[in-house]
């Protein structure tokens, strides 16, 4: 068995779910983007995020804050890399590793690669019963989109 599949299916002893909430949480990344305005257009195009919020800066080209929900639940947040006056801004760009859930990796896949999305990963059946693909965004960070929702 693969040391993927292990860690995705393993039990933990430390990882309780008795008291957890009904209500569904979800995680929102934030990512840092040397250009925030085509991140977000590419974002929306390439994957089908959809545009929230946007917070302008004071000068065109920055993005204070934005927030971009996935249809399927969640979302992602992003601003302009290296604003001064924001500790998360200075952060590195280009390092980000993101996981999406889609009960559809297929139509994602059409319609990143469409849009011209890297492919970093081929669409695949993963051991762990998931069915999914990886690609990266004009910034280099890697978006991996497939039916794996984790274990219960």
């Amino acid at each position: 068995m693969s040391s993927s599949h292990l860690s995705k299916t393993s039990s933990s002893p430390t990882a309780q779910t008795e008291h957890m909430d009904e209500t569904p949480k979800t995680v929102w990344p934030c990512l840092n983007y040397r250009d925030a305005r085509a991140a977000i257009a590419f974002l929306t195009e390439a994957f089908g995020f959809v545009e929230s919020l946007v917070v302008p800066g004071e000068r065109d080209d920055i993005i204070e804050h934005c927030q971009l929900r996935w249809p399927e639940g969640g979302g992602v947040m992003l601003g302009t890399a290296g604003r001064a006056e924001s500790e998360f801004s200075r952060l590195p760009t280009s390092c980000a590793s993101v996981y999406v859930v889609t009960d559809d990796p297929q139509a994602v896949f059409a319609r990143a690669t469409a849009a011209g999305a890297q492919v970093v990963r081929e669409m695949r059946e993963e051991d762990y019963g998931s069915t999914g693909f990886s690609v990266r965004d004009p910034e280099e960070n890697i978006w991996s989109f497939g039916t794996y929702r984790g274990e219960p």
